[in-house]
Parts: C-alpha cells; sequence; structure tokens
C-alpha cells in the first residue's frame, strides 16, 4: 500500500503548486483590485472602505497608494465612490495605504484610521484621517501618527486597526502584527490614546487583521490567524474570540473563516438590514493573485449560544457543483465519530465547501484509515432538528482511502439509534452527492454507519443534513 500523506500537508501542496481557487462570492469589483476590507452601516447605506492592490501582473510585493469606498443598499451591488483618501494625504508618510476603519465620532464626524510607512522613525505607523460624511472628504486629522515606534507597548509591526465605541461612548482601538496584538482606549477626540496601550490576553494564535465588534452583549474580535491547525504554510484562516470586557480578557471559540485563495486574510464582520456578513478578500479575480486582491462577502450565521457558525465561502450562484438545495443543519451540529485518522480531521465534514472532486481534500478530509469494516460519523444538536435528506460527498485518496462499499443512516430515538425508516439507497459514487433521502424524521443526532471495501478504509468531504421542507440555497 502507497504511503499517505496527511490532508493538511496535501491541501498546502495543492494550494502552493496549482494556485486552484476554492469557491467564493463575486468580487464588489473587477474593475480594479481591492483588500482589506472595513465595513461601516450608515442608514440604509452599507459601506466599504478598502485598501487598492496595484501589483503588476506577477508582481510580488504590495503596491497600495490609496483606498477606495465602496457603497451599496442590499449587500449585493456595490458602487464604486473612488478613492477617498490617499498616502499623500498625509504629509509625514511615504509609503504603504495597508488596511484601515472608519468610525463615527461623538461631534458626527468620521474618522478613518489607516496604517502607512511614515518617514520618520518607525517603520508602520497609524495616522488618522477626518470628513464630515462616511465619504469625506477627508483630512489628516492630527499632522502625525497617532501610533507609531515610539508609542509605549507599540505593536512589532503597527497596522491593522479595528476601533470600536461602546455603548457608553467609549471608543476602543486594537491594532498590531507578528503576534503583537495592542489595545488602548481614545481620548473623545478620536485623535490620542487615554492612559496605557495594552496587550489583551487568551488570544490564541494571533497574526494580524483584528476585527472588534459587539453582539449581545458580547464582545467579539476576529483576527487573520496562520497556525497549521487552520491554514496551510504561508496562508491564513479567521479565528475569533469573544469576551466580557472590551479589553478582554478573551476567550478562544474557533475558525470563523477557512484560508482563502490569497495568503492573506482579513476580516470585517457587520449586521446590515437584519442580515450578517463577513466581508473578506481573496485572489479570485480575473488576473488576481497575493498582491492583486479583491474584496467579497458572504452571509455569516449564528448558533443559539451565540457563537458564529464557519462561513461558508460560495460561488454567489446558489449550489454549486451538483450541490443539493436546502437548508443545511450540518454546520450547526457538534460533530463526532467512533475513529479518525490522525492524517485527515473531522471538522472538513461540517465546514461547508464544496468539493470539486474526491480527491480534493484542499479544506481538509475526514477519514479513517488504516480501519476497515464499519465505522460512524455523526451529528448532534442542542435541541430537536426535522431533517429529510442527506447528502454525502465522498473522500478517495487512491492511497488506502476509497470509496465506501455501503452505507446506513440512523437517528437517535431517544434512547437507542435505529435506521431511518423508509431511506432510499445510500449512494457510493465519487465526485458527486450522494442524497439519500427519507420521511422527515425529527431528532437531536443523526448518524452515518460507512462500511469499507475489503483491504480499504473509507473518507468524507462533506455530510450535509438536510432541514425538512426546505428547496432554497444551503447555507
Amino acid at each position: 500500500m502507497k504511503r499517505r500523506w496527511p490532508a493538511a500537508l496535501a491541501a498546502g501542496l495543492l494550494v502552493l503548486l496549482t494556485g486552484v481557487p476554492a469557491g467564493a462570492a463575486a468580487p464588489i469589483t473587477t474593475a480594479i483590485y481591492t483588500a482589506d476590507p472595513a465595513a461601516l452601516v450608515v442608514g440604509d447605506t452599507l459601506y466599504l472602505y478598502t485598501g487598492h492592490d496595484e501589483a503588476p501582473p506577477g508582481g510580488t510585493n504590495f503596491v497600495m497608494r490609496d483606498w477606495h469606498v465602496f457603497t451599496s443598499t442590499d449587500a449585493a451591488t456595490f458602487t464604486d465612490q473612488g478613492a477617498r483618501l490617499a498616502v499623500s494625504d498625509f504629509s509625514w508618510a511615504g509609503a504603504d495605504a495597508w488596511a484601515g476603519e472608519v468610525e463615527r465620532g461623538a461631534n458626527g464626524k468620521y474618522y478613518w484610521y489607516v496604517p502607512v510607512n511614515g518617514n520618520g522613525a518607525g517603520w508602520m505607523d497609524i495616522g488618522v484621517a477626518v470628513g464630515d460624511s462616511p465619504l469625506g472628504p477627508f483630512r489628516d486629522a492630527k499632522g502625525g501618527p497617532l501610533v507609531s515606534d515610539g508609542t509605549p507597548n507599540s505593536s512589532p509591526l503597527n497596522i491593522d486597526p479595528t476601533v470600536f465605541t461602546d455603548d457608553d461612548g467609549q471608543v476602543y482601538m486594537y491594532w498590531g502584527s507578528y503576534y503583537g496584538l495592542r489595545a488602548a482606549r481614545l481620548n473623545p477626540d478620536m485623535t490620542s490614546i487615554n492612559g496605557s496601550v495594552i496587550t489583551p490576553s487568551g488570544v490564541s494564535n494571533f497574526w494580524e487583521a483584528p476585527w472588534m465588534f459587539k453582539r449581545g452583549g458580547t464582545y467579539y474580535l476576529a483576527y487573520a490567524a496562520n497556525d497549521s491547525g487552520c491554514s496551510a504554510p504561508g496562508y491564513a484562516c479567521i479565528r475569533y474570540a469573544t469576551a466580557s470586557n472590551p479589553l478582554g480578557p478573551w476567550t478562544h471559540r474557533g475558525v470563523v473563516l477557512d484560508q482563502v485563495t490569497s495568503t492573506t486574510n482579513h476580516p470585517a464582520i457587520i449586521e446590515f438590514k437584519g442580515q450578517w456578513y463577513m466581508v473578506y478578500h481573496n485572489a479570485n479575480a480575473p488576473g488576481g493573485g497575493n498582491f492583486r486582491r479583491s474584496v467579497t462577502l458572504d452571509k455569516l450565521y449564528w448558533n443559539a449560544d451565540g457563537t458564529m457558525r464557519k462561513v461558508v465561502q460560495t460561488t454567489g450562484t446558489g449550489p454549486g457543483n451538483g450541490q443539493p438545495a436546502g437548508t443545511n443543519l450540518a454546520p450547526s451540529a457538534a460533530a463526532s465519530t467512533s475513529y479518525v485518522s490522525s492524517w485527515e480531521t473531522l471538522g472538513a465534514i461540517n465546514d461547508g465547501y464544496v468539493p470539486t472532486g474526491s480527491a480534493d481534500h484542499s479544506h481538509g478530509a475526514y477519514g479513517n484509515w488504516n480501519h476497515q469494516g464499519t465505522e460512524w460519523i455523526e451529528y448532534q444538536w442542542p435541541s430537536a432538528r426535522s431533517v429529510d435528506r442527506v447528502a454525502t460527498y465522498w473522500f478517495d485518496d487512491d492511497l488506502g482511502i476509497d470509496l465506501p462499499a455501503s452505507c446506513r443512516v440512523q437517528y437517535w430515538t431517544g434512547g437507542a439509534y435505529a435506521d431511518v425508516p423508509g431511506q432510499s439507497a445510500c449512494g457510493v459514487a465519487g465526485n458527486a452527492y450522494n442524497v439519500t433521502t427519507f420521511p422527515a424524521v425529527s431528532t437531536t443526532r443523526l448518524r452515518l454507519n460507512i462500511t469499507s471495501r475489503p483491504g480499504y478504509s473509507t473518507g468524507v468531504l462533506e455530510w450535509m443534513a438536510l432541514q425538512a421542507g426546505t428547496s432554497s440555497a444551503a447555507g
């Protein structure tokens, strides 16, 4: 038998060697390359503040001179309002219009916090511009950096500011990179720090790109992480943490966005007209790349306990690659199994990724190599769910894991597992979603028993549990 490669390593090689993009929603524009989004809602309008990638084809460095503003009233179509701020607007700055954010001050003005490469001491500084409206015009509000390398306890790299106003009017700013997350209160003038810069605690595997917000009395901090537990080498996922105080301590909660097709990953999370969104960038636009990125957004959903479901990077055109329509309950379930090998990950089965084929484990895969016979995977919900279909996308690596001989769907009756009555054949085809239908059952647990072919083990890329009676796009 051939020696098997771990899915995480294989995923990294797939991305690094082939550059095959994962599915993602359509970019907000293809006229220019955009990156590092920040989001703000004012009235019935969603504002996206983005960086502007201008690297030439094949370029290997960031070329960023200005920031653009995009507006939308439906979170689907966006209008480019043009470059509303540039490095040249800061007389003390020289280059690098990197990731910024806009916040409304108590005085009704809008403050745009941006990292730039200053001409003086310190490599990256954070400046602040001010405007009378969300579209500006913006001007330097301070005449020098708000944060620089000379700021006591500054970050190893002072970039990616996220600014948040609490219910009591106190404004907080988080920023940093290279595992150097920092935070501080801002004064009411929005252009100076109130007290000391602190190093927040409890933020696991922080790398860069923090985004802070509040929901239901809980503070949330999303950020880019590039640890081996969530991304291929050189890439980043988005993790998040929660706290009961805006300065922490924080408690890590998990991954809310998997790695994207660009090496960098940058979140903005916003509620708009009753729907939450994850705004991010990737390299999926025509001619795109690591230095020619494009901003996009997908819907974000919540669990009843206030945790975020992992965002599904959609194609923007409904279910993809034969994915069945319907409301997929799997992302909100806790997954368990009789056995998963150290080469694979159980979390892959309900992350919402749409595989391109049975060998596509770029987002991980569940596998039980070198076990043979019957193993199971299972979903459990905190309360009963009504399900009338499951869809299974099998993993087949031709290296010990192969398509199964058979499978069977079971449900928890309240005291034992039983075969779901009236279920159709449990398909074992490769490169496709195998849909098993049955009269609706209401249960807190759903199980898939998988029996291998002789001499092989089995694996799953995605297992959907579809809510009874639904036929809209999964999500």
